[in-house]
């Protein structure tokens, strides 16, 4: 694939001008919207869940549904593509940073966990209901797991290599997708203690990771 083909399409530029109260008013009533169908879809999967079901949960008719998403499938692609972008651009952000490659380790582990803790009906939904999301936006989505995924790969090797060890490619990638299994499992588990927890959490994704540092 084309460097061309990886690259996610440009957004159109924002509007110079400030929001009214009435885009202001939509914008947030699409966000409760997003954050009710992830909930119910969650719960439900997505073939489970309605539109009219996302619609009452927050008090918007079926006919004014519409107005909002033309289908449930564009409301799972704005939700997917939105999740996918926020570990990309979040993951990036702690990279950039800079600074020795174990606490960078320990810095992704921690903002991956952070948006476990604070979206996990999403994480849910991203891990289920992929292949019901249109082609375009299944591309996107794979396209920034990869791209995140690369990150993470980078700074395992660096860790390695600065505690005197090699690791190839193949299978630091093996490594951290085995990671994101174990984290990504989390919503899931029995209520625990969330420091604890978070603590559990970042031993275990260093122990997939084969990684020794103390900084823990």
């Amino acid at each position: 694939m084309s460097a061309t083909s990886d690259t996610p399409p440009v957004e159109a530029g924002d509007d110079p001008r400030p929001p009214t109260r009435r885009t202001q008013a939509k914008a947030a009533r699409r966000a409760e919207l997003l954050t009710a169908a992830a909930r119910q879809m969650a719960e439900r999967g997505f073939a489970g869940v309605r539109l009219e079901d996302i619609g009452r949960a927050v008090g918007v008719s079926g006919p004014a549904m519409y107005r909002h998403f033309s289908s449930k499938t564009e409301l799972l692609d704005e939700m997917l593509v939105d999740i996918s972008q926020r570990l990309h651009d979040g993951g990036a952000e702690v990279v950039d940073r800079g600074g020795p490659p174990s606490q960078t380790l320990l810095a992704l582990i921690g903002f991956h966990i952070d948006v476990l803790v604070t979206k996990p009906d999403l994480i849910v939904v991203q891990d289920r209901d992929l292949s019901s999301t249109t082609p375009e936006a299944n591309h996107r989505v794979r396209l920034l797991q990869r791209r995140y995924v690369e990150r993470w790969v980078d700074v395992v090797i660096a860790v390695y290599e600065g505690e005197g060890r090699t690791m190839d490619r193949a299978e630091a990638r093996v490594r951290v997708h085995a990671t994101f299994g174990l984290l990504n499992s989390s919503p899931r588990l029995p209520d625990y203690d969330e420091t604890q927890l978070q603590r559990l959490l970042t031993a275990m994704a260093l122990a997939a990771l084969g990684c020794r540092t103390n900084d823990v």
